[in-house]
């Protein structure tokens, strides 16, 4: 379940009566686009129907069977959802925005990189300053995901960017091969790896470009600083010597 801060009411009037459920937003408006597929008591802050929530009340049976044809409420609850409207207060409303723009930059951030220098990542910052010159508004409603292209047209008059994913290719020495190897590997899409006569161990992997920093700081800490790293940019490259 949630906590009562995070839940939004939907509500539904019918048959002369008012039943209200108290449920994540986004999952609430999953819900009623028909793309749910999680379980219904991890996204709502009650297992139960009211007839006012703030207050407590709750609706005679008698007219959830004239409404629902039932008094359970785990059926009721996404029937109110699907059919009803979904409330939300100017704070709810502002705290969802800034939820959404934060997670727009964030995504932006790990999947965008700059195609004028050399394709290396752009800092969240400097997506959140674009986005602010740009005059984006995240829409409090729609899934983050459903933002991000139109956030990337707005973008792009502001500063060069692309979506991209990366090839690296990286090379750990024995003495941290093992250790290193099972952390980096679980970092993105590892497409190959072979361990090296030596004992050392090579491993090329795919992961959003806008993530590049982040593999390197990772491949430094596991390694001491004594990894190499280089990015592969043909195919015929992939070849681990």
């Amino acid at each position: 379940m949630i906590s009562l801060d995070e839940a939004v009411t939907a509500r539904l009037e019918s048959h002369g009566a008012r039943f209200e459920v108290l449920v994540d937003p986004d999952a609430a408006l999953a819900i009623k686009r028909g793309e749910f597929d999680g379980e219904l008591e991890e996204v709502i802050a009650a297992e139960d129907v009211f007839e006012d929530a703030s207050r407590g009340d709750r609706p005679a049976e008698t007219d959830l069977e004239d409404v629902f044809g039932t008094t359970d409420p785990m059926e009721i609850i996404p029937e109110v959802i699907e059919r009803g409207e979904i409330q939300i207060t100017a704070d709810q409303r502002r705290e969802m925005q800034e939820q959404k723009r934060r997670r727009l930059i964030d995504t932006i951030a790990r999947n965008a990189v700059n195609p004028q220098m050399d394709d290396a990542p752009h800092p969240p910052e400097r997506i959140e300053r674009a986005l602010e010159e740009a005059g984006f508004r995240v829409d409090p409603m729609t899934p983050v995901e459903n933002q991000v292209d139109d956030a990337l047209d707005t973008l792009r008059p502001v500063i060069p960017i692309r979506f991209d994913e990366v090839v690296m290719a990286v090379r750990v020495p024995a003495e941290y091969a093992g250790s290193a190897q099972a952390r980096i590997r679980q970092f993105g899409d590892l497409q190959r790896e072979e361990w090296q006569s030596d004992g050392s161990w090579v491993g090329v992997l795919e992961f959003p470009a806008g993530l590049q920093n982040e593999f390197y700081d990772l491949v430094n800490e596991t390694s001491s600083g004594e990894a190499d790293t280089r990015v592969v940019k043909d195919e015929d490259e992939l070849s681990t010597r």
